[in-house]
Formats: structure tokens, sequence, C-alpha cells
């Protein structure tokens, strides 16, 4: 039995059985799965990116509470993550992947997304945002990869990916949280099977080759931006966190939150979901639009 297919098909059951709809589309190409959640809030939609070895079900835990105060919330399976089937022909790279959330954007989503990406979902984000402006209403990046990163880190960090054994899972396990449940611990072996598929060797080859993502690219991102890094993070280098906070744009927030890891979204969700309303708050996505001629209630 495989039972990480076992326990990503009950998590989907549950979110179903919930109310939350569980699609596959076909856009530029492939097919992709996304979660969806109507949302009761007047802001913008939401749209959730994974990073490497993961998957929308990532973001379990926070499709619902963001959804109380935007219209929409999704989360997506990138092709050959997830329930989104590996392509025919083959793992895509960095900048197909891109292609695919784009379209996805422009078919599904029809409207400026609140962008949300953690890890190498963070990088595709901020590329996102400078290469297709009028896909994103406002980027939240937490613990953003992407940055450039020196020779010895880039091979750390390729090391500790690099996931063979149960040890080598229950060390990356570690290095995800700021205290790792022993929930995580218990079913950190299953971490193999997600870094052995093609889609996330070929994306870590990617990355690699690649090293950074242009500091003119990240310079040039025009939506409102959030970047969250926490205090407790432990698997990209901290010289990720000072490249950003040397290129991005002079009005993004950043902020260095404490009891955040890597991945605040199955760890602290109730935190990350107040910092992202509270930042969309305050630039205005959350706001009613009053229709010309109509009158406000006092």
């Amino acid at each position: 039995m495989d039972f990480l297919a076992t326990l990503q098909g009950y998590v989907r059951r549950r979110l179903v059985a919930a109310g939350v709809g569980s699609d596959l589309h076909l856009v530029a190409g492939h097919s992709v799965h996304a979660y969806r959640v109507a949302g009761n809030g007047v802001g913008p939609p939401v749209l959730l990116v994974h990073g490497l070895g993961g998957s929308a079900n990532g973001w379990v835990r926070i499709l619902r509470p963001l959804a109380r105060d935007f219209s929409a919330v999704y989360a997506v399976d990138l092709p050959g993550n997830g329930f989104s089937p590996l392509p025919a022909s083959g793992p895509l790279t960095l900048e197909q992947q891109l292609g695919v959330l784009h379209a996805f954007c422009q078919e599904v989503v029809k409207a400026p997304a609140f962008v949300v990406g953690n890890s190498l979902g963070g990088a595709l984000s901020v590329i996102l945002a400078a290469v297709h402006p009028e896909d994103v209403a406002a980027l939240g990046l937490v613990a953003p990869a992407g940055g450039q990163m020196t020779p010895e880190s880039m091979a750390e960090l390729m090391r500790t990916l690099d996931v063979r054994t149960t040890a080598d899972a229950v060390r990356l396990t570690r290095r995800l949280f700021h205290r790792a449940p022993l929930l995580a611990i218990l079913f950190a072996p299953e971490m193999k099977k997600m870094h052995a598929t093609p889609a996330v060797r070929a994306l870590r080859t990617h990355a690699q080759e690649r090293h950074s993502i242009p500091p003119a690219l990240v310079a040039g991102v025009r939506a409102p931006t959030l970047l969250l890094w926490g205090a407790s993070e432990k698997l990209l280098p901290r010289e990720q966190l000072d490249w950003y906070r040397a290129h991005l744009p002079s009005g993004a927030r950043v902020e260095v939150v404490p009891g955040f890891g890597h991945v605040p979204q199955m760890e602290r969700p109730r935190e990350l979901v107040q910092r992202l309303r509270g930042f969309a708050e305050e630039i205005g996505l959350l706001a009613v639009t009053v229709p010309a001629g109509a009158s406000v209630p006092s």
C-alpha cells in the first residue's frame, strides 16, 4: 500500500466533504489540479503556490480561514505534484511551470489575485508578478527561495533536499518547522517518495542550474509585497532574506516572525492568516467599493 497516496487522498476527501472544490483544469495543455473555496469576503481571489516537494494539501489549514475575507481561495498543484499528473512529455522546467501558473491565473482565476507562494513557490510567484503583472493584485512571499546564495550554501541546500534515507527525511523535516510536531517526524519517511518524483528531481536540478532570479526582475515588481521570514528558518540560509531585502522595491514589507519556521501554513496557520489579512487590509484589498451615487450607511 502506498501510505503517502492514501494519506493525501484522505485529506482530499475530507476537504471535498467539507465543501471544498477539487477539480482538474486543462491549462497550457496540462492537466492541473486545484482546490477552490468560494469566499464570503470582498477581497480579490487568493492563489496559493506550494514549494519543492509540496502540494496543495500543504495549505489545507488556511483555505477556509482565508475565504472569510476574500472572494475565492485557490491552492494549485503544479504539474507532476500532488494530484496534478506528470505530463506525458516529462517533468516541466521552471519556465514551463511559470507558464502553467500564468495560464491558470488567466483561465481559471480570471482576476488579479493575492498570490501567496512558499519556498520555490515564492520564487515562482515573484517572477509571475514581474513578468505578468496583470495576474497579481498583491504578493505574499513566505520563506521565498530564488535569491542568490554562495556556492557553499547552495551545495548545503541541495544536500539537504536530496532525501534518500529515513535519516535524511527526518533531518529535512526538523528543518522545516520551528518545532517539528511528533506526527511530522513519524511521517518523515514518506518524504523520500515525495522528493524522488521526476517533477521534484527536475525542479531541484533546474533551480541549481539557474542559481537565482535576476535582481532587475525582482526590483521591477510593482504589486504590493509582503515577505514573511521565520525567525526559526532552518532550511534556507539567511542570505536569501538579505538578498530579497536588497532587491525588492523599497515599498515592500519584510517581516521576520518569531515562531515561524519554513512552513508556517502547516505549523502556525492562524498567525499566517492574520498577517496576510492584515497586510491585505492595510493596502486596501479588503475595502468595500461603494458604487457611484450610492449612499454609505451611517
